[in-house]
């Protein structure tokens, strides 16, 4: 059997935050897909099986991938009130997914979180149990705020354009391939909001969490 090829030979010792980061920035780099076992020790210029020394199995390599990024998200203060605290912790979240757009398919998939993970999570629960919410309530708050701020940033993600710019010759293009007279509602919209002079679909992300906040607002005394 012959050894794994390896970029450099490796000199420092292996530890499991290195083996972790060097996995994420690989992620970054591809994308959308975890990096194999092989690949990262490749990376790190050590043999396959010296990963094992550190974790057990790929899935323990992807709840520290995942625990690290939940790690970069804001946790919400009590001081600033739910709302406040709630718009910080979505903005936030909404950057980390955008710099590991992987990490949108794993982020509530793993059975064995981390600290970071845990201590995330239990911050939000305990800054709506402050803002008034009861368990259930917390629970919808937290399972809507999450769905909205996951599909936002898969959806933005996923679009043909980066910049107002773009955005604007792509609407542009559109519209010149669509009969107006048999698709008047989407053609009025193109015009108004796409090819709207500043316009950037980022701005929607704002828009939809406020009106989530609004309905939460409405609803939270009245979850038992």
């Amino acid at each position: 059997m012959t050894a794994e090829p390896t970029d450099t030979p490796r000199r420092d010792p292996l530890s499991k935050e290195t083996v972790l980061r060097t996995a994420v920035e690989l992620a970054d780099e591809a994308g959308t897909n975890a990096p194999s076992m092989r690949g990262l020790a490749k990376r790190l210029g050590v043999e396959a099986m010296s990963l094992y020394h550190h974790f057990r199995n790929k899935e323990a390599i992807l709840d520290g991938m995942v625990d690290l990024v939940f790690g970069e998200i804001e946790l919400p203060s009590v001081d600033v009130g739910w709302r406040t605290a709630m718009r910080r912790r979505a903005a936030s979240m909404r950057d980390a997914l955008t710099r590991h757009p992987w990490a949108i398919s794993l982020m509530d998939s793993r059975t064995s979180p981390g600290r970071a993970t845990l201590r995330h999570h239990d911050a939000v629960i305990g800054c709506l149990r402050s803002g008034g919410f009861s368990i259930s309530g917390a629970a919808h708050a937290l399972s809507v705020l999450d769905g909205y701020v996951y599909g936002f940033t898969l959806q933005e993600l996923s679009l043909p354009f980066t910049s107002s710019a773009d955005l604007g010759d792509v609407a542009g293009a559109m519209l010149e391939r669509i009969p107006g007279d048999e698709f008047p509602h989407l053609t009025e919209m193109i015009a108004d909001r796409a090819l709207r002079p500043g316009y950037a679909y980022a701005e929607e992300f704002d828009i939809g969490l406020d009106l989530i906040l609004d309905g939460l607002e409405r609803r939270r005394g009245t979850w038992r």
